[in-house]
């Protein structure tokens, strides 16, 4: 879909803002009435010719030939997904059977079925001579996944916990709390952050670290990042009340550990806390040695420029850093597992950071949903694994 690939564009931010605050008419052939976000009252009707999308609204009209769409037409592409993944007066949707390749007790694939239990089909495994029935990790929620994924999927893109609570009662009669909404967002992100922590990538050595202000719960904060250069996979990110030795040497830690790996190269600007760090962190006598650049140009190959591009797409997503309660929120942790599982990065010819970093989960079209999905399971092995570590 269009909107996924320009995620940065302020129509399509818009658009989200359109779709969850009005309602989207069909007005059949492809054809839709959507509100202005101007106090007019005006409506615009937009339509799909032949595979064209057109709008009637004066900004399509001017950009006609310069653009692909304007806000009307991303709020009704990303009504028209949404629409398509939950059916009308319904919570849960079906989930297509997934095929058993394995045993899962001794993980032989000369398996076959072998009747069913209750509903659910059972297998017989000709090595080991055992029968099961295959855990659907899915089946264990109370509301269906892509409804998680998709309220999921709309927050990290800028949309408020309440206005999605409202746009899936609107639009599909889904009574979700928001609240409810905002348990979805602290238990699911930090299983796929979990997750994420076990894979190991493969980066180009060389870090960038930059830091910008946040406002949270209407107090400024300081949000620290790490990004690897070549993939822009986040590696680290932490939100401190101040810019000091402790707080620079926390985040240097953190990075180190998600990279599993020793860096060639860290590039900051001037901060004096990133000299300290760095030297309590990285520094050694011996060889290889970890090189630290903080004497930053605006161009060339000692500049920081991937890091100003990541700050001003945090910028766009100010609304979400609002939300915000508190510096360990799992708002920041959702916001970097989105960064690099699920959104295409332009100057990575539309891949994500991690599959540019060779981490291939080979995640469906909806990302959120396969990594939700792997996470659980990660999460069901490491609970049923005799003398499993926290």
């Amino acid at each position: 879909m269009m909107v996924n690939n320009q995620i940065l564009e302020p129509r399509a931010i818009r658009g989200y803002e359109i779709l969850t605050s009005s309602e989207i008419v069909s007005l059949g052939n492809e054809s839709y009435l959507v509100p202005s976000q101007s106090k007019n009252s005006t409506n615009y009707k937009v339509e799909n010719l032949e595979g064209v999308w057109v709008c009637e609204c004066p900004d399509f009209q001017w950009r006609a030939g310069k653009v692909d769409a304007c806000k009307h037409i991303y709020a009704v592409q990303l009504w028209l997904k949404v629409k398509s993944q939950v059916e009308h007066e319904k919570v849960a949707v079906k989930i297509p059977k997934e095929e058993v390749y394995e045993c899962k007790f001794c993980k032989s694939p000369n398996i076959v079925k072998y009747g069913k239990k209750g509903r659910k089909q059972s297998y017989n495994c000709k090595d080991c001579h055992r029968t099961f029935v295959p855990e659907d990790l899915f089946r264990k929620l109370k509301f269906d996944p892509q409804v998680i994924t998709s309220t999921l999927d709309l927050y990290f893109k800028g949309v408020s916990l309440r206005k999605i609570s409202d746009h899936l009662y609107q639009q599909y009669e889904l009574k979700v709390n928001f609240s409810t909404i905002q348990r979805w967002m602290e238990r699911y992100v930090k299983l796929m952050s979990e997750y994420a922590s076990t894979l190991k990538p493969e980066l180009s050595g060389v870090f960038h670290a930059d830091e910008m202000k946040v406002k949270i719960a209407g107090q400024w904060r300081w949000l620290w990042s790490v990004m690897d250069r070549d993939t822009r996979l986040m590696l680290a990110s932490q939100i401190t009340e101040k810019r000091e030795i402790d707080d620079a040497r926390r985040l240097f830690a953190k990075a180190k550990i998600a990279a599993k790996i020793k860096p060639e190269k860290i590039v900051t600007d001037g901060l004096h806390a990133y000299k300290q760090a760095f030297n309590k962190e990285f520094f050694t006598l011996k060889n290889p040695r970890t090189e630290h650049v903080s004497h930053i140009r605006l161009s060339g190959d000692m500049n920081n420029n991937i890091m100003e591009r990541l700050n001003g797409t945090r910028r766009e997503r100010d609304k979400v850093l609002r939300g915000m309660k508190k510096e360990d929120s799992p708002i920041r942790e959702g916001f970097d597992v989105y960064y690099n599982f699920v959104r295409p990065h332009q100057s990575l010819d539309g891949k994500t950071p991690a599959e540019e970093a060779n981490i291939n989960l080979q995640l469906d079209q909806n990302k959120l949903m396969s990594l939700l999905k792997k996470s659980l399971e990660h999460d069901h092995t490491k609970r049923n694994t005799p003398n499993a570590t926290n």
